[in-house]
């Protein structure tokens, strides 16, 4: 195996590692609930916390990145990552808990900013599409989270316990990984030139669009469930397949998504992809039949699947020098719209029905498909380049 190709394995790696460590933590959240005496909507609010932490990690992580290397940062973020996915599991009061949140936030936010700028430069190398499978396998390290959290959990083991196993699992894999990884810093590309003028504007404009977008997706991840089970009577197990048709179709997407993009540009990807999940997220707003809604679903995880990656990776690409920290305000603005897009759609079940809430999802994902001329690049820039 060539460095290249060692380099991009890396990368799957930690991608796979972050989902594993985030989703073991959500498969915990009820038993932390229980342990620490708090209610939901505390934990509402301590959850806020996490999202902080993930976006303070960001703001912090890009420049440093760019500073120093993706390949001391990474490995660096990992270790950070995993030992602090342990905290929330030993919290045992509202206040522990916050700060373990605040504190793995950070840790998050370090790992998901460095592990995205690697993946551009390996972009970079490559020269073709590649960041879409990268984000197909953080949703696999999540499946993995869930079946190895059921067990555990069937097992009756704390989630100390588990956390701190899947803690010292992930320092491992995070230093015998970073061998791999390629030596690069961005202040190596930059240029007098460095588009520091044009490029802000551009960048702050994707991480709108990433706001968009992600907030339409973490108001399906959190919603649809409830929405077939509360406005179309479904079981308990067949709603639940709401969720499972969403993230199951996200995933395959993702995996096709590189092809895609290397045949009709980043801009098509971002522009039909979010047309795409306007149409399934619509499809399952009015349906009024249970299979329906599920085919609506699972049509907007294969629309939105591609939209997320193709912003990180122009992000990545449009100022040299400067790939972790543009990524870093993508990322940052997006993860608030996963945190926004729940409680938005929330507020709104206050004012009216829950399926005529998801209509705002559907404009935002329209209005992303209207700007996504932002992705537009030269003829020959169309397919990334080196």
């Amino acid at each position: 195996m060539n460095a290249l190709k060692a380099a991009r394995v890396a990368t799957f790696t930690y991608f796979a590692l972050n989902g594993f460590l985030l989703g073991l933590w959500l498969v915990h959240i009820p038993t932390v609930e229980d342990r620490t005496g708090i209610n939901h909507a505390e934990l509402g609010r301590l959850l806020l916390l996490l999202g902080l932490g993930a976006f303070v990690g960001m703001r912090l992580g890009g420049k440093f990145t760019d500073r120093v290397g993706v390949k001391l940062v990474v490995p660096l973020a990992g270790v950070v990552c995993s030992v602090t996915t342990f905290l929330p599991g030993a919290a045992v009061n509202q206040w522990t808990l916050g700060a373990a949140l605040l504190i793995f936030g950070i840790g998050n936010g370090l790992i998901d900013v460095s592990m995205n700028a690697h993946a551009v430069v390996v972009e970079r190398h490559y020269q073709r599409p590649v960041m879409s499978a990268f984000h197909a396998t953080w949703s696999l390290g999540g499946v993995a989270a869930a079946l190895t959290g059921a067990r555990t959990l069937s097992w009756e083991l704390s989630p100390a316990t588990t956390l701190g196993a899947a803690a010292v699992l992930g320092v491992v894999v995070s230093l015998v990984t970073a061998r791999f990884l390629l030596d690069e810093k961005e202040s190596q590309h930059a240029t007098e030139q460095t588009g520091k003028r044009k490029a802000p504007r551009r960048i702050w404009v994707m991480a709108v669009l990433a706001l968009l977008v992600m907030l339409s997706e973490g108001a399906a991840n959190d919603w649809s469930v409830l929405h077939l089970r509360d406005v179309l009577d479904a079981s308990p197990q067949i709603a639940a397949l709401a969720y499972g048709a969403f993230a199951t179709t996200m995933t395959i997407g993702r995996l096709l998504a590189d092809r895609v993009s290397a045949k009709t540009g980043p801009m098509a990807v971002l522009r039909w992809g979010s047309v795409i999940g306007a149409a399934g997220i619509a499809t399952a707003a009015l349906s009024p039949w249970i299979w329906l809604a599920l085919v609506g679903w699972a049509i907007a995880g294969i629309g939105l699947s591609g939209t997320v990656p193709q912003l990180f990776s122009a992000a990545g690409h449009a100022e040299p020098g400067a790939a972790a920290a543009n990524v870093s305000r993508v990322a940052g603005l997006g993860y608030l719209g996963v945190l926004a897009g729940p409680a938005v759609i929330g507020w709104l079940t206050h004012v009216v029905p829950l399926n005529i809430a998801f209509l705002l999802p559907v404009a935002l994902c329209l209005v992303a498909a209207l700007s996504a001329g932002v992705l537009r690049t030269d003829t020959a820039e169309e397919k990334v380049s080196a």
